[in-house]
């Protein structure tokens, strides 16, 4: 593997709450460049425009900066291959997609979206797996020319070759062989003007000089499409190394549907960083057991890019669990360890807010900890027994908790505001009075019925805590529904 000059990048997508999986695939590079003296670059890849937000772009920015990882180019730092947000390229990549219909090897598609899903539900049905059907690929240039000049939306899309394989040797994997018949004619440019991901991806890649693109194993099918268009453009490709995806211990995918998968959630309870990073870094190197605990500059000594395992990465909690305990007992001194408590205590303003919200409902500061020690607990060990005051039954509970824990996701600015107007729009739209609704939701989020504020409480707790506190309050009040007949 040639390693002269490298330049790795991270690349996430600014569409939710950072994940821990991108904090695997970023402490590779990062460790990557520092193995090889090269740069490690960030760049936000939000063609997504629908679903990309500032907000998650500042929490991106601020989980990898809390995992200890500092990149040498960026969005926040600029640097000479800028600007390092897609967003504020939309004009680079036209003319690269102009040269690839003009040689023949793209062409105009005016598929309306209709016709497309009617299509897909078509070879679903036959059983074959949903691809264009080439309906557009052979329009003449009369037809394109005047429908273009008549302002038909329209995409463009890649040509395929029609027999043979993509050929191409991997980091991880080797040599791997993809059938062209299993690539579809990739949507290039969509009818706003702003690139699909994969044409940006190795525009960006070409024009930022990036000679390795690690990233997880779910791209590896996607290798193909990203080979041609670098051929198309008469570019050579970087290396590519796929990595395992990150599962549970019964090999199923990390998903935050199974498990908190946000960073977000493990700078809430109290993991800190070193420990995160050190558990981590373990599955890119073989270690001797006693030898665990290992800080950034030691992981990069002991990394180990030619001895990758394609088995998967087990998200091991137990395992993370006892590095983080080590952490705190071995590696923190006295003072270090205060400060670490205190700067968790004041992350996103917990201790304030929670003070100001307590401070005119205690009698006494002893009171404190009842009142509001569940905006600290990592594990609030909640039973059946909690839920007995509430006069709704069982099933209804059931009900509230799992209508609200979806449809809270779909809040794109997580405040106190927009908290309350999603729960109130969720009282509307199942029937029922909005204290039916929070009754359930005290108690899952705190422990107790007699508690602070909800919505400030939701908002403090911030969107992964409070998922996962539902989540675990269904399956409790689950055990108190009888079963189906």
């Amino acid at each position: 593997m040639t390693t002269s000059g490298v330049r790795v990048r991270i690349a996430p997508s600014p569409t939710g709450e950072p994940h821990v999986g991108t904090a695997y695939i970023a402490l590779f590079n990062y460790l990557f460049a520092k193995k090889h003296g090269g740069e490690f670059i960030l760049r936000i890849e939000d063609t997504d425009a629908t679903r990309s937000t500032p907000e998650f772009e500042t929490k991106v920015l601020d989980a990898l900066k809390w995992c200890g990882l500092k990149w040498s180019e960026g969005p926040d730092i600029g640097g000479p291959y800028g600007p390092y947000r897609q967003s504020d390229r939309k004009d680079i990549y036209r003319p690269y997609v102009e040269k690839i219909v003009d040689a023949g090897h793209g062409f105009r598609c005016f598929c309306t979206p209709e016709r497309l899903e009617k299509m897909r539900e078509a070879q679903r049905a036959a059983g074959l797996p949903p691809k264009y059907d080439g309906h557009c690929l052979n329009l003449s240039a009369e037809e394109v020319t005047t429908r273009v000049a008549a302002g038909e939306p329209h995409v463009v899309r890649m040509k395929i070759p029609t027999e043979g394989s993509c050929k191409f040797h991997d980091g991880v994997y080797g040599d791997v062989e993809i059938p062209w018949d299993a690539v579809d004619m990739q949507v290039l440019l969509k009818a706003d003007g702003m690139p699909t991901y994969h044409m940006a991806n190795v525009v960006d890649d070409h024009l930022m000089k990036i000679t390795h693109v690690a990233r997880g194993e779910e791209w590896l099918a996607s290798v193909p499409k990203h080979i041609l268009i670098y051929r198309y453009l008469g570019l050579e490709p970087p290396v590519f190394m796929h990595l395992s995806l990150m599962r549970n211990a019964d090999k199923s995918k990390l998903s935050k549907r199974k498990n908190p998968t946000s960073i977000s959630y493990y700078t809430a309870l109290g993991y800190i960083p070193e420990a995160l990073m050190n558990f981590l870094g373990l599955f890119f190197m073989q270690i001797a057991e006693g030898d665990e605990l290992l800080d950034m500059d030691e992981l990069a000594a002991k990394f180990d890019p030619e001895n990758l395992s394609k088995a998967g990465a087990i998200f091991d909690i137990q395992k993370l669990d006892w590095l983080n305990g080590r952490w705190i007992r071995e590696k923190l001194s006295e003072e270090e360890f205060q400060q670490r408590v205190l700067t968790w205590a004041m992350e996103n303003s917990r201790l304030q807010e929670g003070l100001k919200l307590s401070q005119s409902r205690i009698t006494k500061l002893g009171e404190l900890p009842d009142l509001a020690g569940f905006l600290f607990k990592s594990d609030l060990n909640l039973d059946a027994s909690a839920f007995a005051k509430i006069k709704s039954t069982p099933e209804e509970l059931l009900e509230i908790l799992n209508t609200v824990q979806p449809d809270l996701e779909k809040i794109l600015e997580w405040n106190v505001e927009t908290i309350e107007a999603e729960l109130r729009a969720i009282a509307d739209r199942m029937g029922k009075k909005l204290k039916v609704i929070v009754a359930p939701l005290f108690v899952a989020m705190s422990g107790s019925s007699r508690s602070l504020p909800l919505f400030d409480s939701m908002a403090i707790l911030g969107r992964s805590v409070v998922r996962q506190r539902l989540k675990l309050a269904a399956q409790t009040v689950a055990t108190l529904v009888g079963p189906k007949n």
